[in-house]
């Protein structure tokens, strides 16, 4: 277990070990977006592919460019401009760019600083409240896991099993190794558990109802994760906020009349949303703000 002081750092010790988490956090939301933009294209790419093999099993594979995180380097999505190192830096470079590209001047999403001061705010928060311990450092990962599986949702209505079952296997390891206190190996699993078995329920009782898809299958997946990290105990709460708040946000977009083709609304976002208010005040606070608290 990691010690309440981190040697590795000594050299940045005239900064505070949760503004050098929020330091990190900046680099880790810059990643993040990348993720969010690449990781769908990625599973886009890999589902055409696999068809093309079914339908012409016996055909010359097609050559294709690299295209992962790493690769290839980050460019403008409108004029193809290679994005320098001194325009990626985490949040300084959107205000000295002042939300433009360098080159065609088209307007930057003001998402991509917002994930990354998300994420930096995350991560100060676990170090602020944990100190160097490997507590913190493990919920720093549990913050960004979140922070990419609800932007990627809202944006695909896809919850990639690349991102969920990590999260729930790791939710399982860190109660294990008894880096996750208040939470034991066995609430763990039964989080795990009933997070998966109550909304496969929902959506096999509503798909017999009604005939239509209610969710899709990562969002049991996502729930079961959140289950392994907070235990059985905090399911009905964060699903409680998750679905107040999904409720809410899916009438205002109605009533505005910009809810997407289908008049689908992805749950994920909201169950991460639940996930970091649980992080922050604890599963029972939810219950205590709507007086079920016991």
């Amino acid at each position: 277990m990691l010690t309440d002081t981190w040697p590795l750092f000594w050299p940045f010790s005239w900064l505070s070990l949760p503004l050098l988490a929020g330091l990190l956090g900046l680099i880790i939301g810059s990643f993040l977006n990348v993720v969010i933009h690449r990781l769908p294209l990625m599973m886009e790419r890999h589902w055409a592919k696999e068809c093309a093999e079914y339908a012409e099993p016996n055909a010359e594979p097609v050559a294709e460019p690299v295209f992962n995180l790493s690769q290839p380097r980050s460019r403008c999505p409108h004029c193809g401009h290679p994005i320098a190192w001194h325009e990626n830096v985490p949040v300084f470079s959107y205000l000295f760019l002042r939300g433009k590209c360098s080159a065609c001047g088209v307007g930057i999403s003001a998402r991509y600083p917002l994930v990354e001061l998300v994420t930096a705010a995350l991560f100060y928060f676990c170090v602020a409240r944990w100190g160097g311990t490997a507590t913190a450092l493990v919920w720093c990962g549990f913050s960004a896991a979140l922070v990419s599986l609800a932007m990627i949702d809202w944006d695909t209505t896809l919850l990639p099993d690349d991102i969920t079952l990590p999260l729930a296997w790791s939710g399982l390891i860190v109660a294990a190794l008894q880096w996750n206190p208040g939470v034991s190996l066995s609430d763990a699993v039964w989080g795990a558990v009933g997070g998966y078995l109550s909304l496969w329920t929902v959506y096999w009782a509503f798909k017999l109802v009604t005939g239509k898809d209610g969710m899709g299958f990562g969002d049991f997946k996502l729930f079961a994760a959140l289950g392994a990290w907070f235990g059985w105990t905090a399911l009905v709460p964060i699903i409680l906020m998750a679905s107040v708040l999904g409720a809410v946000v899916g009438l205002g977009l109605k009533w505005s009349s910009t809810l997407r083709e289908g008049g689908y609304v992805p749950f994920g976002p909201f169950l991460a949303i639940a996930g970091l208010t649980a992080l922050f005040f604890g599963p029972q606070a939810i219950l205590r703000w709507v007086g079920l608290a016991i």
